[in-house]
C-alpha cells in the first residue's frame, strides 16, 4: 500500500548511508552469505587480496546495524572482509547504511569493459605509477599489463567507440589489428548486430575479410584447418551476410511501424461480432491467422 505523504515532507532528502565511515571490529560484523570453499582459490578473490595488500582498501564494505544485538550485518564487501581476515586485521572502514534492504549492492555495478581497463591502466602509468605496483594490485604479471595498456593500440578510434563498453576479449583486439580501420568498423558493427564478442565469431570475421582489406594485403590469409577455398567461399558468404543485415536495418523502423498498425487494424476487424462471424462462417482459417497476428507479442519466432 502506497503510503501518504506530505507536499513539504518532499524537500526532504533522506540519505541512503551515515555522512561518516565507521571503524568497525571485523568480529562484531555478520555475514549474510556464506563464502564457498573454492571462492578463496578464484581469480577474482586473488585480485581483491591483493588490491588490498598493495593500495589498501578503495570501497568500503557496507553494513547496517543489526536491532537485536549491537553487531552489523554486512550488506556488501563478503570478499573483503574475507581478505582482511586472513590479513590479520582486527577492524575495518564501513559504511553504515540506513536501510537494512537485503539486495546485492554488487548488482548495481557497472563491471569495467576491456577499454575502460585500458584507459584506467593508461591513465595509472601517464600519471608516473610503476608498472610493478599496478600489476601487483591487479594480481597480474608486468607483460600481461603492458598488453593491456596497448589494448587499443592500431584500432581506429569509431571501432574503439563502438566496442568501449562492451565485454569483449583481449584476443578480439588482436584479430581487429589484422584488419585495415574501414574493416575493423564493419567487424565491430557485425559483433554488435550479433551482439557476440566471441573469439571464434572475430575470427570468423576475419576468415571473411577480403585480402585488400587487411592490414598486410600482400600476405595471404592463413588460418589453422582451413583452405584458401573454403576462405573464398566464407568472404562471399560473410559478404551476403552483411548486405542483409544492412538491408534489415534500413527498413526495420518502417516494416515494424507496418507491422503496428495491421495489428491493431486486425484486433479492431476480429473484435467486431459480425466480422468476426461472418469470417468464421466464410473463411475461418482467415479469422485463424488474424487472432494468432492479434495475440502476437513479438515479431520474432517462437523456440
Amino acid at each position: 500500500m502506497n503510503r501518504f505523504v506530505k507536499p513539504e515532507a518532499l524537500d526532504d532528502v533522506i540519505q541512503a548511508f551515515s555522512s561518516d565511515t565507521l571503524i568497525i571490529a571485523i568480529d562484531a560484523i555478520l555475514p549474510v552469505r556464506a563464502i564457498g570453499k573454492t571462492v578463496k582459490s578464484s581469480h577474482k578473490y586473488r585480485q581483491i587480496a591483493s588490491s588490498i595488500a598493495e593500495i589498501g582498501l578503495v570501497e568500503p564494505p557496507v553494513v547496517c546495524r543489526d536491532g537485536q544485538t549491537e553487531s552489523y550485518l554486512l550488506l556488501d564487501g563478503h570478499l573483503r572482509i574475507e581478505a582482511l581476515k586472513d590479513m590479520g586485521q582486527s577492524e575495518v572502514e564501513c559504511l553504515l547504511s540506513t536501510d537494512d534492504e537485503a539486495f546485492t549492492y554488487n548488482k548495481r555495478i557497472s563491471r569495467l569493459s576491456a577499454i575502460q581497463e585500458q584507459r584506467m591502466i593508461a591513465k595509472a602509468i601517464a600519471r608516473n605509477v610503476p608498472k610493478e605496483k599496478i600489476a601487483k594490485a591487479l594480481d597480474i604479471n608486468v607483460r600481461s599489463l603492458v598488453r593491456k595498456a596497448n589494448l587499443i593500440d592500431g584500432i581506429c578510434e569509431e571501432a574503439v567507440g563502438l566496442l568501449k563498453d562492451k565485454f569483449c576479449p583481449m584476443a578480439v583486439f588482436d584479430v581487429l589489428r589484422k584488419m585495415n580501420p574501414i574493416r575493423q568498423i564493419e567487424a565491430a558493427e557485425l559483433l554488435l548486430n550479433a551482439n557476440n564478442y566471441s573469439i571464434s565469431y572475430a575470427t570468423a570475421i576475419l576468415a571473411g575479410t577480403p585480402q585488400a582489406q587487411l592490414t598486410n594485403s600482400t600476405t595471404p590469409k592463413r588460418l589453422k584447418g582451413m583452405t584458401a577455398e573454403a576462405l573464398a567461399r566464407m568472404e562471399v558468404e560473410l559478404s551476403r551476410l552483411q548486405q542483409s543485415i544492412t538491408s534489415v536495418q534500413d527498413t526495420y523502423g518502417q516494416d515494424h511501424l507496418h507491422l503496428t498498425v495491421v495489428k491493431g487494424y486486425l484486433a479492431k476487424l476480429v473484435g467486431n461480432a459480425k466480422v468476426a462471424k461472418y469470417l468464421e462462417k466464410r473463411q475461418p482459417e482467415f479469422l485463424s491467422e488474424f487472432r494468432t497476428i492479434v495475440q502476437m507479442t513479438s515479431t520474432l519466432p517462437a523456440d
